[in-house]
């Protein structure tokens, strides 16, 4: 796991934030970053039978919570398994709440996956919009490239895990890698809260998400 965040520390790129290493504005306190590497650490201390595999984090998500498909508003409602640091990491009036990290954790206790299900995404930073950090973007395929270090880590770190792309970005990328891994899921984003929920559905249905 030591190597996992200074491979994710060491990360710097034009129009991307690293949750574990930049400080954002929005930011309640000195050092939030820390707290967004306690986080990931908490979540990543289990032995997943999933590893659902996103495209890249959002800015209502990983950004200001350290976690894929995480928002604070669920971290601070204790809704994230294992993590228990549930403190405020952001000023904003409101804590940030992402739908599509509400749909992943409403399916994943729905199917009894919450607590061995691990978050991770193809490229693991958050890329923005040049000049707005509060934006979401494709990440280019350079950008993914640069990325692929950490994406093996953490592969290699979580084996004999079921991995599911959520997206096809995500597939290809573990294709072009030879990792086996399970048809992909439809993002939840962008209407896609139904297709993500059936493909999950259907993947335990089959048994092949309970992996020992």
């Amino acid at each position: 796991m030591d190597r996992i965040v200074r491979l994710l520390q060491q990360f710097k790129a034009p129009q991307v934030f690293n949750p574990w290493t930049d400080e954002d504005p929005l930011d309640a306190l000195g050092g939030a970053s820390a707290g967004r590497v306690e986080r990931l650490r908490a979540h990543f201390d289990c032995k997943p039978a999933v590893v659902l595999l996103g495209e890249a984090p959002g800015y209502q998500g990983c950004h200001f919570s350290g976690i894929p498909f995480t928002n604070e508003k669920l971290i601070l409602e204790g809704a994230i398994p294992r993590v228990t640091s549930v403190f405020r990491l952001t000023t904003r009036e409101r804590p940030w709440c992402e739908p599509s990290a509400t749909i992943v954790w409403r399916t994943l206790r729905e199917l009894g996956l919450a607590e061995r299900t691990v978050l991770w995404n193809t490229f693991a930073w958050h890329p923005h919009k040049p000049g707005d950090r509060l934006s979401n973007r494709t990440p280019t395929r350079t950008e993914v490239e640069s990325g692929l270090e950490v994406l093996r880590a953490v592969l290699k770190h979580f084996a004999g895990a079921a991995v599911v792309p959520v997206g096809q970005i995500a597939g290809r990328t573990l294709a072009s890698l030879g990792v086996e891994a399970l048809p992909p899921v439809r993002h939840p984003a962008m209407g896609g809260a139904t297709a993500f929920r059936k493909g999950l559905e259907d993947l335990h249905r089959t048994g092949v998400l309970r992996r020992e």
